[in-house]
């Protein structure tokens, strides 16, 4: 595969692609190809001519340092506790500098980045929360161990789960359905044969 159809692949996968996944699995999968890309791109790409080590070695930093280049890597495991108020999470990763923390707190999801720890960038995210949330109270403190952010709640009570979940009992609302044709399909499944 030429360095120019890698480019359009990287380019689609995080303008295209990474825009529109919302669940956690998904960003991982995208993260990771994304990532796969990128080592197929630098190596597919010629090596530079020789210069002076300085000029490189600052290009090498510039490009580095660019935002759309970054690569994360998913914290899927965490734990959360809470109260009416609010919800703390507990993300558990050691070096972490405060500075170097990038969040984005909307009212249904939630996105951190940390940046450089150990030379490595991770990424906790969760793209639709359970319920609504204040953005603006919500803030992230970093200990040596740990990171708590704390979640400020829209509505005091408690939650069941911080992902949101399609409630799969809930009764369909569909007017132009017969209420009893979900009776009569599960009748046709349960019949025993003669």
């Amino acid at each position: 595969m030429s360095a120019d159809e890698l480019r359009l692949d990287l380019e689609e996968l995080r303008v295209d692609l990474e825009g529109l996944a919302e669940r956690p699995r998904v960003l991982s999968v995208l993260a990771n190809e994304i990532r796969s890309v990128e080592a197929k791109l630098a190596k597919a790409a010629a090596p530079p001519a020789p210069q002076d080590f300085a000029a490189t070695s600052a290009a090498v930093v510039a490009a580095a340092a660019a935002p759309a280049g970054v690569s994360y890597v998913t914290l899927g495991s965490f734990s959360w506790d809470q109260d009416t108020d609010k919800i703390e999470i507990y993300v558990f990763l050691e070096g972490v500098e405060q500075d170097k923390v990038e969040t984005s707190f909307k009212p249904m999801s939630v996105d951190i980045k940390f940046h450089d720890v150990k030379g490595k960038n991770y990424r906790c995210a969760i793209p639709k929360l359970n319920k609504e949330i204040v953005p603006e109270k919500c803030k992230v403190l970093v200990k040596p161990t740990k990171i708590v952010v704390t979640l400020y709640k829209a509505s005091k009570g408690n939650w069941m789960n911080l992902h949101f979940k399609e409630d799969k009992f809930k009764p369909s609302m569909d007017k132009e359905k017969d209420p009893m044709s979900g009776i009569m399909d599960l009748m046709k499944v349960n019949k025993c044969p003669s």
